[in-house]
């Protein structure tokens, strides 16, 4: 029974047009200094290939330490979707004994953003601190820093305001102030914010009333 399988199974694998689905990782170059993907780049692709049992048994095992297929965008700008064709001739390079007969990604849509760079001065609501009756800020305020970039796709750097403004939450100071806080500003996994957080800091003295009686 083993030699009768044994021989069954090496006939089957030696004979042609075998048809298989392998999952391959895909890798989506682009210049990323200069552009940003707006949605989830396709991670994974899936190729139906005809060939010989042997081929195809040895593939199906290569399939889980596989290298991914780069598939590379020339021009963000105006790449709206992957070139299926471009795909399915490279993955026939890396397949020369098999037939690639379609390829199917998680998508083909791309959608990409020139990336932009603005920088934002940091402010201090100096009016909006709550300073205990009978004392002043008696120095400058300090900030650091003073400025921050923000990275990111254009439609949403454009939104960032052109001066942000940090508020001292503490009530009735009468100390000398000298604190982190956060930087109001949204999150977002396509923005890169160099600073999300400022530190302020500022001398308070007790005001003496020295009019003559």
């Amino acid at each position: 029974m083993l030699a009768a399988s044994f021989f069954w199974l090496m006939n089957v694998l030696n004979k042609d047009n075998y048809s298989l689905k392998l999952n391959y990782p895909l890798s989506i170059e682009y210049d990323n200094s200069a552009y940003v993907p707006m949605q989830p780049l396709p991670k994974r692709i899936s190729v139906n290939v005809t060939g010989d049992g042997w081929t195809l048994l040895q593939k199906s095992w290569l399939n889980f330490n596989a290298n991914p297929v780069v598939y590379r965008v020339q021009n963000p700008n105006v790449s709206s979707f992957i070139n299926s064709t471009t795909l399915t001739d490279q993955i026939t390079e890396m397949f020369p004994n098999l037939h690639v007969n379609y390829v199917v990604a998680d998508t083909f849509e791309l959608n990409f953003e020139p990336k932009i760079r603005k920088i934002i001065p940091i402010r201090v609501d100096s009016l909006g601190i709550d300073v205990r009756e009978g004392y002043v800020i008696s120095s400058i305020i300090n900030v650091s820093p003073s400025l921050i970039s923000v990275d990111g796709p254009v439609s949403l750097i454009k939104s960032y305001p052109d001066t942000i403004r940090v508020s001292v939450p503490t009530p009735k100071i009468q100390n000398n102030f000298d604190e982190s806080l956060p930087i109001p500003l949204p999150v977002s996994p396509l923005v890169e914010v160099s600073h999300r957080d400022v530190y302020v800091s500022f001398e308070v003295a007790q005001y003496l009333n020295t009019v003559p009686q």
